[in-house]
């Protein structure tokens, strides 16, 4: 259900690809819209007249985690319009160095030397990407990349600060409702075509939705390094599939990079994942796209 559930959140950037709207406000604005409606049907099914109830349950720290993942959406959209799929995605995947600094600093959580030494040579990885990103006119949609990780921390800072043990779901639809407002007064005149709603409403309940459900259930038997590890093939099939199906080439230095970062992320989870001892019940944190 991970696996099925990275392959949806990868298809993030192909289906942007395929609709033609280029600005990023509408595009959140009618994602958001389908997304509600998905995961709004999913609540209704699992807690039928307790619906409304299961959604004031996440009280404060869900409230401010889904504000804090409405903005990872208005990041990850404005990021795939001004820069290649390659850099959001790889540079996406930071989040669990990001998420660790996090809790460094505010939760006076240890870091591990080993994931020290990877965002070190993560860092590297980013350098070289940066530096063809200057001279291709793609620094801004890279700076907008690396917001999505920095707010997806500030979510799992949230949560483990006030010891949350909200469901997903609920979080993923304030979310989504947080988004419809901000973007709905900035996404007018609305240009979307019949082909592009297609295309936003699969965003919505496929890409996001459904990809959300099934990291939810499968949140319930794996731990969450096994989760972060297997998440990473987001960030690696995402640039695959506009390179095999659009011929959108990442370019050289993209590929040596983002082959660094990519790196230096796996082996830190596939080391944490190795020295885990015991099976700890997973926190069930949403996706960072």
């Amino acid at each position: 259900m991970m696996i099925v559930a990275a392959t949806c959140w990868s298809s993030g950037g192909f289906l942007v690809r395929r609709q033609s709207l280029a600005d990023p406000w509408e595009i959140v604005f009618w994602r958001s819209t389908f997304m509600v409606l998905f995961v709004a049907g999913v609540l209704a099914v699992i807690h039928g007249r307790r619906t409304a109830a299961a959604i004031r349950a996440v009280g404060a720290p869900g409230l401010a985690s889904g504000v804090f993942l409405a903005c990872t959406f208005f990041f990850f959209i404005a990021s795939l319009t001004r820069t290649t799929v390659a850099n959001t995605f790889v540079l996406m995947s930071v989040a669990p160095f990001t998420a660790a600094i996090a809790g460094r600093v505010f939760l006076r959580e240890a870091v591990p030397p080993r994931t020290w030494l990877a965002m070190a040579v993560a860092f590297a990885g980013i350098v070289v990407m940066f530096g063809d990103a200057i001279d291709s006119g793609q620094l801004v949609g890279n700076l907008l990349a690396l917001g999505v990780p920095c707010f997806f921390a500030a979510q799992v800072t949230v949560l483990r600060k006030y010891h949350a043990t909200v469901d997903m779901l609920p979080q993923v639809m304030i979310a989504g409702i947080v988004s419809i407002a901000v973007a709905a007064p900035l996404a007018s005149p609305f240009t979307a075509t019949p082909g592009d709603l297609a295309v936003l409403a699969v965003m919505g309940s496929i890409q996001l939705g459904a990809g959300c459900l099934l990291a939810t259930a499968a949140s319930r038997q794996l731990t969450a390094t096994e989760l972060g590890l297997l998440g990473l093939l987001e960030p690696i099939l995402g640039p695959i599939w506009v390179w095999a199906l659009m011929g959108e080439h990442p370019g050289t230095t993209t590929l040596a990079g983002g082959a660094i970062v990519l790196a230096a992320v796996i082996a830190n989870e596939a080391f944490a994942a190795w020295r885990t001892r015991s099976r700890e019940p997973a926190a069930g944190l949403p996706p960072v796209g």
